[in-house]
């Protein structure tokens, strides 16, 4: 099967063509959120928590660095367009997860539970193993993908992606 990358995404390692920035919360597909999309900022600026930030393009993105979303939903109410779009109050922000790197600390028999310990969901736990490791185990099915465990890690080993397959589960 052959897929067409552009050369941004060949010069970030896109290989396959299907990274896409993490969009704000009830961001509606990513092609039509482009075109929708007029950057006028007001997303970012309705963010008290400062999560999303101007991305390539001038496209609003999520990140996770400094704390995780609540899903307030004030971007989705300053989002004139509709780029930003909830049809109910049930509708998923997203289909982002949390995932754990190879990095991770307590992969590597090193005493860590932060992400766990801030997971709000309780969508984070831990398998303890032989050798004094824990293995991280995250529950697809209460993970929200509020990025809070990625903003406590020391390591930077979460992930926060819709490319979760890898992700163990309970």
């Amino acid at each position: 099967m052959h897929t067409s990358i552009s050369r941004k995404q060949f010069l970030r390692g896109d290989l396959s063509g299907r990274k896409t920035p993490n969009r704000p919360p009830w961001a509606v597909q990513d092609d039509e959120f482009v075109s929708r999309c007029t950057r006028c900022d007001k997303c970012i600026t309705a963010c008290i928590d400062g999560l999303i930030v101007k991305g390539q393009g001038g496209f609003p993105q999520m990140e996770f660095s400094h704390g995780g979303c609540d899903f307030c939903s004030d971007c989705v109410a300053a989002c004139e367009p509709e780029a930003l779009f909830r049809s109910s109050k049930e509708a998923t922000p997203w289909d982002i997860k949390a995932s754990i790197l190879d990095s991770c600390l307590s992969l590597n028999a090193v005493m860590c539970r932060s992400c766990g310990d801030v997971c709000d969901k309780r969508a984070i736990r831990f398998s303890l193993q032989v050798g004094g490791k824990a293995q991280p185990v995250i529950d697809p099915d209460r993970c929200t993908g509020c990025g809070e465990c990625l903003s406590v890690c020391p390591v930077k080993a979460v992930e926060i992606s819709n490319n979760y397959s890898h992700v163990e589960t309970v």
